[in-house]
């Protein structure tokens, strides 16, 4: 009874290992298409006209930028400010390093 159950068990084993092991061509597939691209070929999806279009709406993104943000990326520029925001806060630190030098604004 024991060698039938080891013989058995060993059986099992070999075979879910050959069904776990097996590769299928779909696992096949991400070796086929290198995930990485050259200059030329990484901008030719986009036109021209798109990329207009997208800097164009990044400057108007600039311009309408709220003011706690302008403030937090002038705190990120600056490590001692941002040193500062991870323990008080953006408000916090942008008030103790920048609002000083503008005349208490």
């Amino acid at each position: 009874m024991t060698m039938r159950s080891l013989l058995l068990l060993s059986i099992l084993a070999a075979f879910a290992a050959a069904i776990l092991c097996y590769e299928s061509h779909e696992s096949m597939e991400s070796y086929e298409i290198s995930p990485f691209l050259n200059r030329r070929n990484a901008n030719s999806f986009i036109s021209p006209q798109q990329r207009w279009r997208a800097k164009a709406q990044e400057r108007v993104r600039e311009r309408t930028k709220p003011a706690h943000e302008i403030n937090r990326e002038a705190c990120d520029d600056y490590t001692l400010c941002e040193r500062y925001a991870m323990v008080y806060g953006y408000n916090a630190a942008y008030n103790r390093y920048f609002r000083q030098r503008r005349g208490g604004n």
